[in-house]
């Protein structure tokens, strides 16, 4: 990065590294046409711009080097030299008129100065020294407006900026430097707030009072904004000497009238070695130590002799005294010098980018490389803008600050505009180049995530730091049992459940969960004390968190039993991302199960834990694929222990239809069919409603209908609904999970369908006891029963069970119906291709749009 910021565009036909030589060049813009003018500059001008001034008795005798003189009086004052300078009389506060030229050091504008040099003399209001009162000044302050801000072209400016920049390789750490200037700035920078009756007494006191609200800030400031002494001392060390250099350069170009572009270029060739961070830090410093001086003084010179001495000097009493008037001169000052800074510590931050992620391929960081020569140039133009005022100000008395205020607040805000626009244009690369670094570093985070758990770990520190901690927090987790927060060694070998999921976990998942989780706790020392869960809530990044969505999360996080990060932003985006590519995590909850070394036992533990709860513990893939090989197709596969009555018919080996669907017409025919085929078949049937996976209105409404016309059992709760089919889903995704969906064993066959039917209406599934006869769509169950008078011949020799699956099974083949599965996108996994369970061909793959306007389905929407 350093290597970047000192090549900005710099020019092939470069001048003599030797400041000396430099100013002689043909190239050196100091000695040729003025951009903003089209005048050439003066010998006077080239004189006032080498770096060895001759002494002032040198200058008196080498009269023809001060070029032509533009007032015929001052031409006969041969032993002023060049203070006889119209220009350098109006900055020292000296009128052109020949009558006061007989005292040339002695400003006739500052009345206290005036005083203590010929007390006897009372100054005269009309000899008020400004542009309202000196056509010279006037005319000065125009061409001096019109040279800075009638040029549209800044490339001849960059040109001749660039000139002067010759980088020897010279790196310097100004950091520490610019948070001294910061500091300077800071308190020096007040406003002017004394009404016009107003002592500079009253105004040191509120002076005083700011000061010590600073001081008071400043003690809580954070590590983070102190100043390293150590540090700083070597860089001053090192800088010290050029920073007073260009201090009084600054000083010197102010008071001689030179305009703010020579004046910057002849700054520029002071540091012409140095990269632009560094050139722009040294300048600002440069300003600083004379701008703070001035504010020091007044600040302190009511309470030190010493101070007040050179506070007389700098005409600072008189300036205080009057500093209501002044106001929009100092508003002016503090705007600019804070678009100053707002600029420098821009531009600061692009050394500060790491190389490794970007680099000058980078279209922004290639834009703001481009620019930065220009915005540094602009940030001295303004530099230079304000140390002219401070300096005028001091050395021509508050008289000419009041007349002039106008016209150079005019000046000082047109330099924040241009200096605001190139802030926002730095800033907005800045941020482009951000957002790339935080890409590549968050690219570079994902390729990594992996590798984090194939590595060998003591415990589950890291990983689960990494996970749930990414902002250091001292205790990042809440716990449910206590309602208090904890940290993380709570978690120290131990088996961990993360259970990932965004704010909108439904209520029915919550419940079931809770339920397993306390039967768990319930069986003591078996689980209890080997696994714990952890929510992970997961928050899109790219959405705005607001105080909904927190409250949303509190009141999840407070009604849950187990640990829960305890905010969502200790999660990092590069983390979210990460588990969704490994966990294939988008929306609907998973449970990660880490053992306590942090290894993966399982990406996704939440299906095997919704189809066999705490029994799958300890939740791994092993123990996922050892249940499956030890299961049957049966009905307790597919209700397990949600309904004791069930049960109770499957112990008493009874007929068992388990029904679906909301068409409410097909379910009247079909119980009554049903009861009908097995009044006459003799046998006992029991029949219960198990709904939809979808539709919740709809299946509310057939429940009630089912109560009130006694059809058949079903469940009163919609939770235990929502749960049937999740289970049976979950049995598809652990498949899916396992890398089994194209199994052909029965118990996948049978899942499939029972889940294709769901989606194309009604079904029912006949057992006995807890064998599972046959399932089928509506339309052949439904037909079966109705038909029993074509098939109860066959009951006698082959029995009421095989006779109604032959024959059910015929219809089926007849009807040649069509399967389908639909898999949100939200589910994650999604296979990419699977077999039809009925004619074992593969299936083909479509995208759906499907809106039921169902405002809640039983599988809500994740």
């Amino acid at each position: 990065m350093d290597q970047s910021l000192s090549n900005y565009n710099t020019n092939k036909n470069l001048p003599s590294s030797n400041p000396d030589k430099r100013l002689l060049t043909a190239t050196n813009p100091l000695t040729t046409t003025n951009p903003f003018t089209g005048v050439s500059n003066s010998p006077m001008n080239q004189l006032q711009q080498q770096p060895h001034q001759q002494h002032p008795q040198h200058q008196q005798q080498q009269q023809p080097l001060m070029g032509p003189m533009t007032n015929s009086m001052a031409q006969q004052q041969p032993l002023m030299g060049p203070m006889i300078n119209p220009v350098a009389q109006q900055l020292l506060g000296m009128s052109p008129n020949s009558m006061y030229q007989q005292q040339p050091m002695v400003p006739r504008s500052n009345s206290l100065l005036n005083s203590m040099i010929n007390p006897m003399h009372t100054p005269r209001q009309h000899e008020m020294v400004g542009p309202m009162h000196n056509p010279m000044m006037q005319q000065l302050n125009k061409g001096e407006r019109n040279s800075i801000f009638s040029a549209s072209d800044d490339n001849v400016i960059i040109k001749q900026v660039l000139d002067t920049h010759l980088p020897d390789g010279t790196d310097v750490d100004v950091k520490p430097l610019v948070h001294i200037v910061e500091e300077i700035l800071k308190h020096a920078t007040i406003h002017a707030t004394v009404d016009v009756d107003s002592t500079s007494s009253v105004a040191h006191t509120d002076v005083g009072k700011l000061e010590g609200k600073s001081h008071q800030l400043s003690a809580h400031q954070t590590n983070a904004h102190q100043i390293n002494a150590q540090q700083t001392s070597i860089v001053l060390i090192q800088l010290s000497h050029i920073i007073d250099k260009l201090a009084c350069e600054m000083s010197f170009k102010c008071l001689s009238g030179a305009d703010g572009h020579t004046t910057a270029l002849a700054l520029f060739h002071e540091v012409g070695n140095y990269h632009w961070d560094a050139k722009l830090a040294l300048i600002l410093a440069a300003f600083a130590l004379n701008y703070g001086e001035f504010w020091l003084l007044a600040q302190i010179y009511s309470s030190n002799q010493l101070a007040k001495s050179m506070a007389i000097l700098r005409q600072v009493p008189m300036i205080m005294e009057h500093s209501a008037p002044l106001k929009p001169k100092f508003d002016a000052l503090n705007k600019l010098i804070h678009s100053v800074l707002e600029l420098t510590r821009c531009i600061m931050q692009f050394k500060e980018l790491p190389p490794m992620y970007v680099s000058t391929e980078v279209p922004a960081m290639a834009r703001a490389l481009q620019a930065v020569p220009t915005a540094v140039y602009w940030n001295v133009r303004g530099i230079i803008a304000c140390a002219a005022q401070i300096t005028s100000l001091s050395s021509m008395g508050h008289e000419y600050g009041i007349s002039a205020s106008e016209m150079q607040s005019w000046e000082l805000s047109t330099l924040v505009l241009k200096i605001n626009h190139l802030h926002e244009f730095l800033k907005k690369q800045l941020e482009e180049c951000h957002r790339v670094i935080g890409d590549r570093k968050e690219l570079e985070f994902r390729n990594s995530f992996n590798q984090l758990f194939e590595t060998i770990h003591i415990d589950n520190m890291k990983i689960l730091k990494i996970l749930l901690n990414s902002r250091d927090d001292p205790l990042p987790l809440f716990d449910g049992a206590t309602k208090k927060r904890v940290g993380l060694e709570v978690l120290r070998k131990r088996n961990v459940l993360l259970l990932i999921s965004g704010l909108d976990m439904s209520r029915d998942e919550l419940s079931i969960l809770e339920q397993i989780y306390s039967e768990s706790r319930v069986q003591g020392s078996r689980i209890d004390s080997l696994y714990d869960v952890v929510w992970v809530p997961i928050v899109d990044p790219y959405v705005e968190y607001t105080e909904p969505m927190h409250m949303q999360f509190e009141e999840m996080r407070n009604n849950m039993p187990w640990y829960s990060v305890y905010h969502p932003s200790n999660i990092d985006r590069a983390v979210k991302k990460s588990i969704g590519d490994r966990w294939h995590f988008r929306s609907r909850p998973i449970l990660v199960v880490l053992d306590p070394q942090g290894r993966e036992l399982s990406p996704n533990a939440l299906h095997m834990m919704w189809i066999w709860g705490s029994t799958a513990f300890p939740f791994t893939t092993a123990r996922e694929e050892a249940l499956w090989r030890e299961e049957t197709w049966r009905l307790e596969l597919l209700v397990s222990g949600m309904d004791p009555t069930i049960l109770e018919w499957v112990r008493d080996n009874k007929y068992i239809f388990l029904y679906g669907g909301d068409d409410l017409e097909w379910i009247r025919k079909f119980t009554r069919t049903a009861r009908a085929m097995a009044s006459a078949a003799g046998i006992p049937l029991e029949m219960a409603y198990v709904g939809k996976s979808k539709k919740r209105e709809n299946v509310r409404k057939a429940i009630a209908t089912i109560n009130v016309e006694k059809l058949s059992y079903c469940w009163q709760d919609t939770t235990l609904i929502w749960f049937f089919w999740t289970r049976l889903e979950s049995m598809l995704y652990s498949k899916i999970q396992l890398k089994r969906a194209d199994d052909q064993d029965p118990i996948m066959l049978q899942i499939k369908k029972l889940l294709s039917y769901d989606k194309d209406g009604s079904w029912a599934l006949l057992c006995k006891g807890s064998t599972i006869l046959t399932n089928g769509h509506g339309t052949t169950m439904l037909q079966t029963p109705t038909d029993y008078d074509l098939w109860k011949e066959h009951i006698p020799n082959r029995g009421f069970d095989l006779s109604f699956k032959e024959y059910h099974d015929k219809l089926h083949v007849a009807a040649n119906n069509c399967c389908r599965f639909e898999f949100p996108h939200g589910a994650g996994r999604i296979p990419e291709g699977m077999r039809c369970p009925e004619c074992h061909r593969m299936m083909e793959k479509h995208i759906a749009f499907i809106c039921c306007h169902d405002q809640t389905g039983l599988l809500e929407p994740y």
